[in-house]
């Protein structure tokens, strides 16, 4: 069962902005900034942000290599594995 968004309207984000941002610092959890019933914007923390930023990046790196397999262009996992003892001893 998925959680139930958190949800401010614009007029509240207006009238106490400093509890907002309180409430987002505090919770992993995204806010979702309403106008006129619709979600307009949504606001995180940065830490937050800077983990989906990091997450988004490793799917980035994970669809390319699928691709790259996909097309013939992969590397056995035993020359990978000796490439990275390789660098370690250094």
């Amino acid at each position: 069962m998925s959680k139930v968004p958190s949800l401010v309207p614009v007029t509240d984000l207006r009238q106490d902005a400093a509890s907002v941002l309180k409430r987002v610092r505090n919770s992993s959890e995204p806010v979702f900034i309403t106008q006129r019933g619709r979600a307009a914007a949504v606001m995180m923390s940065t830490e937050a942000f800077e983990k989906a930023e990091h997450d988004r990046q490793l799917l980035r790196l994970l669809a390319r290599g699928d691709k790259e397999i996909a097309a013939g262009k992969g590397h056995d996992l035993e020359s990978v594995l000796a490439e990275a003892d390789a660098l370690l001893v250094e």
